[in-house]
């Protein structure tokens, strides 16, 4: 492992990211042109201390990160394909054969749209409806989300295992939203083929919510592209909003973003949100840390 190389490798990337890009604050007493440590290992859900020793590339603590970790900083550090494949080469991990048009990390085309929509909640999420990257405004719209790994980061497994997950949704309206989300897996789970990530998914849903069972097996494929939602807000109630999908090429990653037609109540509730932010919510990020993109006590889309 060429521990130096990578060390000097996570720190130019480190360099290059503005705290603003990744939802968190500038400051007034900034030390550094980029992310410090502690907020890459935040957004990695690692400890400070052990991102510290892989940046200063000493093997004097056996320092071995695991695949996972890798993808991790790959995420919270926004890497492109090549530059996460070359993490992993540095690291002497074998590189995950879906590294390339993978739905781990932000597809650079999507983000750049992100970064551009300031003035409307919008997000990137995978096929799965787990979410990698989102502004402000969604955060302050949404919620954050509750983790980046495992079956909980994707909201269509929460929304049928966690009667919280469905607070932002008025009631009346849930049983179109589960339609609607199974028969999007359903078409993501075709597309992916025999992937274990979506095969073991299946299975555990169809165990625990006899909902999705019955709704899995009416066989019902539609991919979602837009959709008129009403999202219940903790501070300004119920917000009837359009929401717009922008698929990857690959239909692996896709961009949300919300907005109403101008003169309507949700149109003004939008300034609203803007105005208030994350402020009520006691929330600062745009991008959640791996475990918390800002990321999950009850992300909806």
């Amino acid at each position: 492992m060429n521990l130096p190389e990578l060390g000097a490798f996570l720190r130019t990337r480190r360099d290059r990211i503005r705290p603003a890009e990744v939802g968190l604050p500038q400051g007034p007493r900034r030390r550094v042109p980029g992310l410090r440590r502690e907020e890459v290992a935040q957004l990695a859900g690692l400890s400070a201390d052990y991102y510290t020793e892989l940046e200063r590339g000493s093997a004097k603590n056996g320092v071995q990160p695991s695949a996972q970790t890798l993808a991790a900083l790959a995420r919270a550090l926004r890497l492109n394909g090549d530059e996460r494949d070359h993490l992993f080469h540095l690291a002497e991990r074998p590189v995950p054969p879906s590294a390339h048009g993978s739905s781990t990390h932000v597809q650079p085309a999507l983000l750049g749209l992100l970064d551009r929509l300031s003035n409307t909640p919008a997000r990137v999420i995978t096929d799965l409806h787990e979410t990698l990257a989102e502004n402000d405004l969604a955060l302050a719209l949404l919620g954050p989300s509750p983790a980046r790994r495992g079956p909980a980061a994707s909201f269509v497994y929460r929304w049928f295992t966690d009667p919280q997950a469905r607070d932002r949704y008025p009631s009346e309206d849930h049983p179109r939203h589960s339609r609607v989300f199974v028969a999007d897996l359903q078409a993501a789970a075709a597309r992916r083929g025999r992937d274990p990530e979506v095969t073991r998914m299946i299975a555990v849903l169809r165990r625990r919510s006899e909902e999705f069972a019955a709704l899995w097996d009416t066989h019902d494929v539609g991919v979602r592209r837009m959709d008129h939602k009403k999202i219940v807000h903790p501070t300004l109630g119920v917000i009837e909003l359009d929401c717009h999908n922008l698929l990857s090429e690959d239909g692996r990653q896709r961009l949300l973003w919300f907005t109403a037609p101008p003169g309507t109540r949700g149109a003004e509730q939008l300034e609203l949100l803007s105005v208030i932010g994350t402020q009520e919510l006691g929330v600062t990020g745009g991008m959640a840390p791996e475990g918390s993109p800002a990321a999950e006590s009850g992300s909806q889309h």
